[in-house]
């Protein structure tokens, strides 16, 4: 895969990321060593390089971002209802 080819992928990543501003999701993001962080929450926004997703946790409100590679590369799983948001979706 070209540099260019990774471009246009990760910027269609972003584009159907948009779609669901606002909506609940899944996520699923991998933290190495068999550790697995699985959360249910909105996807808050998409910003140029990165997507923020907030959720709620022991009564406080938190936000994590992570990068539209991580989508790419599967270390982040994100499902809209049944969907799943990513390279499946590219």
């Amino acid at each position: 895969m070209s540099k260019q080819d990774a471009t246009n992928t990760l910027d269609l990543i972003r584009e159907n990321l948009n779609d669901f501003v606002g909506q609940e999701i899944y996520l699923k993001a991998n933290k190495g060593r068999k550790k697995v962080f699985e959360v249910q929450g909105v996807l808050e926004q998409t910003y140029p390089k990165v997507f923020v997703v907030r959720f709620n946790e022991r009564q406080v409100e938190r936000r994590v971002s992570y990068s539209y590679a991580d989508l790419l590369t599967e270390t982040v799983e994100l499902t809209v209802g049944s969907m799943r948001i990513g390279t499946q979706s590219v």
